[in-house]
């Protein structure tokens, strides 16, 4: 079979229902199920929390007892069940605790792809997994752009069912043909090997778990506070959403472009130049308050997100054996997708408050830091090539 075309499809169809979850459920609650603007926070907040914890804990014991195959359709059947459960919840009670069961399940699927991706690379059975990531920045656009039109067209309540529908999908796809390797079960004896802590052994793996959970937590404004900054500085409402989708057209460009472009630059060169990136994206909003500018920044997201997550990959990849790349997976999406983008969140909130571009500025506190840590991983890469070459 054509693995490049099924890991494509896999997180074009993921990415499609996250394009709809991500930036659509707290406004579906509000509008919807009645709840308050700071009820619906709350509940999202305590999700990401559950998120962390499941991604960082259950995903990684969970994939050394089962198939990488038997993980994706267990967690996409289980999220489908817990999307059924918001049809009877109205009181804050019930939409917490089914928001809670949601978000035990669903994320999980994005270290789950990652890491099944990662295997297929490791194994020489997938080319090129940027190639096959640009198909799922592109199903997060296409499910945003379906959905605008459709909720315009009959209202906020067609958003439940909207994700109803591209989860059935996925779990459709899961029971067709997949690439062997993912259906076998792990070896009992590499599940044997230590815990999480045992990835510290593997050498500068500490030093690049700080550098990506910096390079993700800049972006807690960016999530959070993006959409009103724009309206703050008079975007027009019609061409907000474009603004928006700027930023994923251009980590679209980077991922389809990235191993045949940058598969020279090493692992250091390339956090290095994120970090560079991301920190003149925010120091833009900052000293231009104002659209033209917001939208040329918008363009750096290639690097403060995807030349970031793609250089984390690679990293993975090359330095991470099969066996552990679940719990490297797990532990980057509880620490810099999850609990790093919560706390500082918190934090850019606080700055908006004050002045709403200080919630900008305010995260080079995280991309100087990872900068200087990348370029001084840089320098060790450059000092071990020095020697092997020698």
């Amino acid at each position: 079979m054509n693995t490049q075309r099924w890991m494509s499809r896999q997180f074009f169809s993921f990415y499609m229902t996250w394009g709809v979850f991500l930036p659509y459920w707290t406004g579906w609650m509000i509008h919807t199920k009645g709840t308050s603007v700071s009820q619906a926070s709350l509940i999202m907040s305590l999700g990401l929390v559950v998120r962390g914890l499941a991604t960082l804990f259950v995903f990684p014991y969970l994939s050394e007892k089962f198939s990488s195959k038997t993980l994706l359709n267990g967690m996409a059947i289980a999220t489908f069940i817990s999307i059924l459960g918001y049809i009877p919840a109205t009181s804050f009670t019930s939409l917490l605790v089914v928001t809670l069961l949601l978000h035990f399940f669903y994320p999980t699927l994005m270290p789950a792809l990652d890491s099944a991706a990662s295997a297929l690379v490791q194994k020489r059975l997938l080319r090129h997994y940027g190639k096959s990531r640009s198909w799922g920045s592109i199903g997060f656009v296409v499910g945003g752009m379906i959905l605008s039109f459709f909720t315009g067209a009959l209202g906020d309540k067609v958003i439940l069912w909207a994700l109803l529908i591209g989860i059935s999908v996925l779990v459709f796809l899961g029971f067709m043909r997949t690439p062997v390797v993912l259906s076998e079960k792990p070896k009992i004896e590499q599940t044997k090997k230590g815990g999480m802590l045992e990835l510290f052994r593997i050498k500068h793996f500490g030093l690049i778990l700080v550098i990506v959970i910096l390079l993700q937590a800049a972006h807690a404004s960016y999530y959070n506070y993006g959409y009103i900054f724009l309206q703050e500085i008079h975007a027009p409402q019609y061409l907000i959403g474009v603004i928006i989708n700027i930023a994923v057209i251009a980590e679209i460009i980077f991922f389809s472009i990235a191993d045949r472009v940058f598969h020279k630059f090493s692992v250091g060169s390339l956090l290095t130049l994120a970090a560079l990136g991301s920190s003149v994206r925010w120091i833009l909003i900052f000293a231009f308050p104002n659209v033209i500018v917001f939208s040329i920044a918008q363009t750096l997201h290639s690097c403060s997100f995807a030349m970031g997550h793609f250089a984390f990959m690679k990293y993975l990849i090359n330095h991470i054996p099969h066996s552990k790349i679940p719990k490297a997976q797990g532990m980057y999406s509880a620490l810099a997708l999850s609990w790093s983008t919560a706390v500082f969140t918190i934090f850019g909130g606080y700055l908006y408050e004050i002045e709403p571009r200080y919630a900008f500025i305010g995260m080079i506190v995280c991309t100087i830091p990872s900068m200087l840590l990348a370029y001084v991983y840089r320098k060790l890469e450059h000092r071990k090539e020095m020697l092997v070459s020698i």
